[in-house]
């Protein structure tokens, strides 16, 4: 097989985070700060990215920002001519943190809003005063001239305000909107229930993305990701599983997209023993579902196996238990009815109760005080 070098490396440098969000896509045990690759580690995997032949850089986590090596990992990777993204809460910036990072070389930014409710964003984020501060970032990120995203993440307690989440966009100067229904991967599958939209939600949530693309063209480009439980066709996940992406976890694991640890059988190697072209190119974990072969029916034969990709892995092994079956929310799977009957029975049942990131018990959420 013919492989492509990845567009692009998803760093995810750290599991820690200030926030407790409910929907973090973050797995459910978390690296501990002692496990996270060193600077010297993280400088090497970027040369080695580039050399493979990467574009993209996109610093994640967590929170990215947590890591006092940020600004030297983002000066690095823009001397390598890798476009360089920051996606962050943006809670634990300064203004003079964001600047020394445009000046380091930081290209864009991606800043998520959990509501345009202080009080419901803070409180489905877990952490008092988050949502002003983000308002302060936004204004700095503009202020040091670099592009701009907004990422919103839809779910059902915010549904309602999609069109607020869209005006706010725009008046914060963001030129980019990633209007994102929660996935259901990490501490969103543990909250599904809590945050499942009803299809009625969705489909108005729908009409007001598309009224307002025509409306602000040339102004906002807007994204919009529904539910995949509601969905007819899978969605090409990362691109298609090892083609695209190519995700490093804090502990140095290589993984073709964040949620593959769920998946039990798979060894995933580490960038501590081997160089990321070996793993991009040899890896066992990348080469499992890559391309077409390994393709059950209706996918083998279907004329949108090579679009779709057979859809995505982890939420197959999520909804049936077999990360090899065919993505249940695609309208061929004998099992794409009892999914979306799934979506509305947790979507109708209105549960308050959740667990927020890192917590251990089940709680009855809210406003923060």
């Amino acid at each position: 097989m013919n492989i492509d070098p990845p567009l692009a490396l998803l760093a995810e440098i750290t599991h820690r985070c200030p926030m407790r969000c409910l929907y973090c896509s973050n797995p459910v045990n978390l690296e501990p700060a002692s496990r996270e690759l060193d600077t010297a580690t993280w400088l090497r995997v970027l040369d080695e990215a580039a050399d493979l032949g990467v574009y993209q850089v996109h610093f994640s986590g967590g929170e990215p920002t947590a890591r006092k090596d940020l600004g030297e990992l983002v000066q690095h990777a823009a001397e390598l001519d890798l476009y360089t993204n920051l996606i962050t809460s943006g809670v634990l910036l300064e203004s003079e943190d964001l600047f020394r990072l445009a000046d380091a070389g930081l290209e864009h930014v991606q800043l998520s809003f959990q509501d345009t409710d202080a009080a419901g964003g803070d409180r489905i984020g877990g952490l008092k005063d988050a949502h002003r501060r983000k308002l302060e970032v936004a204004g700095w990120v503009v202020d040091a001239g670099m592009a701009f995203t907004v990422n919103a993440v839809i779910h059902r307690h915010n549904a309602g305000r999609v069109g607020e989440m869209i005006e706010l966009a725009v008046e914060l100067g963001a030129g980019r909107l990633e209007v994102a229904s929660v996935q259901y991967y990490g501490w969103g599958l543990k909250n599904r229930a809590y945050l499942m939209p009803t299809e009625q939600q969705l489909d108005a949530v729908t009409e007001i993305v598309e009224a307002a693309r025509d409306r602000l063209a040339g102004v906002l480009t807007i994204d919009y990701v529904i539910p995949d439980y509601y969905a007819r066709r899978p969605k090409a996940c990362m691109g298609g599983w090892g083609r695209r992406f190519v995700n490093i976890d804090p502990s140095g694991r290589v993984l073709p997209c964040h949620a593959a640890t769920t998946i039990p059988g798979l060894t995933f190697d580490t960038v501590q023993d081997h160089a990321l072209e070996h793993i991009w190119q040899h890896s066992d974990a990348f080469n499992r579902f890559r391309g077409t072969e390994w393709m059950p029916e209706p996918c083998a034969s279907c004329d949108f196996r090579e679009v779709d990709w057979g859809g995505c892995r982890c939420q197959a092994m999520a909804l049936t238990g077999d990360a090899a079956q065919t993505d249940p929310v695609c309208s061929l799977s004998p099992l794409h009815e009892s999914v979306r009957a799934l979506a509305e029975r947790e979507a109708g049942a209105g549960t308050e109760t959740a667990v927020y990131r890192g917590a251990k018990k089940e709680s009855v959420l809210r406003d923060l005080s």
